[in-house]
């Protein structure tokens, strides 16, 4: 079994100060082990996104024990990389340096990237290659599809090599055909960079077809109701989405967050 690399024991998070803050998250205790996918899910509100808020740093626990490769999280984590249901390409930037724009804030690549451009360049272009962008790298934002936008926003959230990657809803406007598409793709990334992922969705096949793990989260304020294993074999085609076994996993969320959210 790996080691841990994300740990919370007991931890709450609220927002705002004394008698008005809204506790979004209450006595949340979980690991995520290195190069695990993880997926949570729950009904809106719960608590799910800022979950992702706590572990890369962005907002501080109100209690509880938070730490990541064994260290405390006491401020923004540069080892995390981050994608969101919106693409946040930059209009005027080309898809090659949209994907290289985190280089330019992080160190040491920002201290390197003027020297080392045409480097860092080259492995951006290999990124998105990868994802099935060859061609599209000169291309602007407006120039590329939805689901276009969203290979390049993961790739943005990738380059910089981040130990784990967080994504919120990354496909949730994206028509159905397109979001299989991409969760196949993450699925190859994932297996191919052994990277941490932590992924938050509302659509269950989604949690269920990529995820090692599913934590299922409460109403607000959200805790955990249960981890659910999932223990389809790897590697994963879509054809999996078509089993009994596949179905009765599907299932049993739907029916844990439907009985809680009445």
């Amino acid at each position: 079994m790996q080691e841990a690399l994300v740990v919370l024991e007991n931890v709450s998070l609220a927002y705002g100060k004394g008698a008005s803050a809204t506790k979004a998250i209450d006595d949340v205790t979980l690991t995520i082990r290195k190069g695990e996918f993880v997926a949570v899910v729950g009904p809106s509100g719960c608590g799910k996104s800022s979950l992702m808020k706590l572990i890369s740093g962005l907002h501080p626990p109100l209690n509880g024990r938070l730490a990541v490769d064994g260290k405390p999280v006491t401020s923004p984590l540069k080892s995390v990389g981050m994608a969101f249901q919106s693409s946040n390409l930059l209009p005027w930037r080309s898809c090659i340096d949209n994907v290289l724009l985190p280089l330019e804030i992080v160190q040491p690549h920002r201290s390197k990237i003027r020297s080392d451009r045409d480097k860092y360049k080259a492995k951006a272009k290999g990124l998105l290659e990868s994802v099935g962008l060859t061609g599209f790298t000169e291309q602007f934002p407006w120039q590329l599809s939805g689901g276009m936008q969203q290979r390049a926003s993961i790739c943005r959230a990738l380059i910089h090599e981040p130990e784990i990657l967080m994504l919120d809803e990354p496909f949730g406007a994206l028509d159905a055909f397109t979001r299989e598409e991409l969760w196949c793709t993450l699925r190859d990334i994932q297996a191919q960079r052994k990277v941490t992922v932590m992924l938050v969705t509302h659509d269950l096949r989604e949690a269920v077809f990529l995820a090692d793990t599913v934590y299922v989260m409460s109403n607000r304020p959200g805790s955990i109701l249960k981890k659910c294993d999932v223990a389809l074999p790897r590697p994963r085609d879509l054809e999996v989405t078509y089993t009994q076994e596949f179905q009765n996993v599907v299932h049993e969320l739907r029916a844990l967050i439907g009985r809680k959210h009445q």
